[in-house]
């Protein structure tokens, strides 16, 4: 039977955006509140959107004249900005949202805008459509209750097309993420309890998620942290800050991490982890590469048994850890491979890379099936050990010597000194989380003139008031200039 191609079991599998049927009556009222839902405002915009009551979504070709008696403009394009790897560009993260929606709902509460029309308004970029209204739609989905099929119809009132997101690999992109794809994962993490801004710590993720303060992010929360691997020791090689395992222990104890799973080259001695009271697995497979059969069936075991939380890493904690939780996701969560990845990425940005995205799709109908037999056996009150494989293979049992020497079989096929040997994928995204992160504005020489000008002035006129006199006010002066 030939293979069905990864675009056709998409289209299969996932949601298309709802058809407005429309009958000879019907449409006159089917225009009629499209019109009100786009209109034109003064100043040229391209399109306006109605979102809720007093909130708009607007494309301008220029910035609006501020000031206007019943109309408040903002944007945020140059202030929520996405940090690319290669050509990718969004979505934005989880931390960018929650300040979205933040901003947004302090703008809809304040006294001072209650008579005025609320229009998030973005430019003529195409990358910064896509993330504005993927913004304005979570916003819509998460507080405004909206399904993401009205909310997907809504910002493509006019006919506007959006860019869908892409992988951050170098190269043609093979796989489009679109804006319903995010807008399902948002909901469907609402629904699964993975998001809840009232208890989100944005803080907490913004340092955490940085290089030098150990680069990991939750994914599902009380269940999955995905992370950067681990080195032997602390140290920072071209450019990126490596952590021992030991700068993990506090946090991974305070969160109750009971399992870390290893899926690159052994960089560090397991021990250190098994010593400190973890559990530790190493299922390997090449960087950039998709997982043979039994180390996804070997994962789904290891995690589906595990007593607390699960912290994954490869070498960057993208490709490899992503493609694994995924297919986590996908079995017991019944969500798409699309929704999947959208998820992921909002979450810790660059995950999944390549062929993991389709490896992702054509997994995705097995996963289903083998997590519709797992939730039955649960409602059937049975005992699961393990879980059960399909397709006529035997079980899998974590602690079975014939199923370690099927995974040692599988990472023989690999080898550590192609990672050992050579610049990988993992390395590649590393350097360039690292070196974006590091970028901070230097003080110019004028800057730190006109610091010092202002400090001495400050002085004077203190000295002045405190002493009635100028000649101590010069001496302090000379003294902070020799300083």
């Amino acid at each position: 039977m030939k293979r069905k191609s990864w675009a056709e079991a998409r289209r299969r599998a996932a949601p298309a955006p709802p058809a407005l049927k429309r009958t000879r009556g019907a449409a006159p009222r089917a225009a009629a509140a499209e019109g009100q839902r786009r209109q034109l405002l003064p100043g040229g915009p391209e399109i306006c959107v109605r979102i809720a009551d007093r909130l708009y979504f607007a494309i301008l070709c220029q910035k609006p004249k501020s000031g206007a008696a019943n109309t408040h403009y903002f944007c945020i394009d140059d202030e929520l900005v996405y940090e690319n790897f290669y050509a990718d560009f969004g979505p934005l993260n989880l931390a960018m949202v929650y300040r979205y929606c933040c901003k947004l709902n302090k703008k809809l509460k304040s006294f001072s805008l209650t008579r005025k029309k609320i229009i998030h308004y973005t430019g003529l970029d195409q990358k910064k459509q896509a993330n504005a209204a993927f913004l304005i739609g979570s916003y819509a989905i998460i507080y405004l209750r909206e399904s993401p099929e009205d909310v997907y119809r809504l910002i493509l009132a006019g006919s506007v097309s959006y860019l869908p997101f892409r992988d951050a690999s170098f190269g043609t992109c093979s796989f489009h993420l679109t804006l319903l794809d995010c807008f399902h994962a948002i909901n469907k993490a609402l629904q699964y309890g993975f998001l809840d801004f009232s208890t989100f710590d944005v803080n907490e993720y913004e340092h955490y998620e940085r290089a030098e303060n150990g680069d990991f992010n939750w994914i599902i929360p009380n269940k999955f942290i995905a992370f950067s691997g681990p080195h032997s020791r602390s140290k920072i090689e071209n450019g990126y800050p490596h952590h021992a395992p030991e700068a993990y222990f506090p946090y991974f104890r305070q969160h109750k991490v009971t399992t870390i799973i290893r899926l690159n080259k052994k960089l560090y001695d397991a021990k250190r982890f098994t010593d400190a009271g973890f559990e530790h697995f190493d299922l390997f497979f090449a960087d950039g590469s998709t997982p043979s059969d039994t180390i996804v069936k070997t994962f789904l075991n290891i995690c589906e048994n595990a007593e607390g939380v699960i912290a994954v890493h490869c070498k960057a904690g993208l490709g490899r850890t992503g493609t694994l939780i995924a297919c986590y996701i996908m079995k017991h969560y019944r969500m798409t491979a699309a929704e999947t990845i959208a998820w992921i990425r909002i979450n810790r940005p660059g995950s999944v890379i390549g062929p993991q995205q389709h490896f992702l799709m054509d997994k995705q109908a097995e996963l289903w099936t083998e997590g519709d037999i797992f939730r039955a056996k649960l409602k059937g009150n049975h005992k699961i050990a393990v879980t059960r494989i399909l397709s006529g293979v035997d079980d899998i049992s974590i602690n079975n010597t014939r199923n370690r020497r099927s995974i040692q079989k599988d990472i023989e096929l690999y080898s550590d000194d192609d990672e050992t040997n050579c610049l990988t994928q993992g390395d590649k995204l590393r350097a360039l989380k690292s070196s974006r992160q590091a970028k901070a504005p230097a003080a110019s020489p004028l800057s730190w003139f006109l610091a010092m000008l202002v400090s001495t002035l400050c002085s004077i006129v203190i000295w002045w008031i405190i002493c009635g006199s100028l000649l101590p006010s010069l001496l302090f002066c000379l003294d902070g200039l020799r300083t």
